[in-house]
């Protein structure tokens, strides 16, 4: 097994979310880490975000991390031998008003993770565009959607039900201006 200072960010999301399935905690990684992978690690990001597939107990999940040798400090999760820290979110995942459509399970070397899908992850990027401005997160949706498989209809169909068809054909347009690269 590698030592946490030599695992890339999916093989530490991997490793975490194994030992954490051993303890009966169920959770989802979303956000960035996400963004990350899904990209071959063109997008950096240095935490790790996981939904609770149900609810959380804080002090098992305190106490598996521990079990791992990270600590917490405050809502976070830190390791000494790695910068990337963990955060974990109440569930059940959702993006908008919608639960996760899709939930992959990838095999590592480190483990198991269970990860939203590539789609799921694009609506998770551009609900942060759509409801608070972030154009950072628009350019990691488009990102997405350019390396990998992603349900175009899916996305279109979910943002017009959250009521964002403008914003959602400046992504149009800006996902088919890299495409056109």
């Amino acid at each position: 097994m590698k030592v946490v200072a030599d695992m890339t960010q999916g093989e530490l999301a991997a490793y975490i979310d194994t030992h954490l399935r051993a303890e009966g905690i169920k959770v989802v990684l979303s956000g960035g880490a996400c963004v990350a992978i899904y990209s071959n690690h063109k997008y950096v990001s240095k935490d790790l975000d996981f939904i609770g597939q149900y609810s959380l107990d804080r002090k098992l999940i305190s106490v598996a991390m521990n079990e791992l040798g990270f600590f917490e400090k405050g809502k976070y999760f830190s390791h000494p031998q790695t910068d990337f820290f963990v955060e974990f979110i109440a569930g059940p995942p959702s993006i908008g008003d919608e639960p996760v459509a899709e939930i992959r399970e990838v095999q590592l070397a480190t483990g198991i993770v269970r990860i939203i899908s590539p789609t799921d992850c694009v609506k998770d990027r551009l609900a942060a565009y759509y409801h608070w401005n972030d154009r950072q997160a628009l350019e990691q949706a488009v990102l997405v959607a350019c390396e990998t498989n992603v349900d175009q209809d899916q996305i279109k169909t979910w943002s017009i039900r959250e009521n964002m068809s403008e914003k959602y054909k400046d992504f149009a347009s800006r996902l088919k201006l890299r495409l056109d690269d």
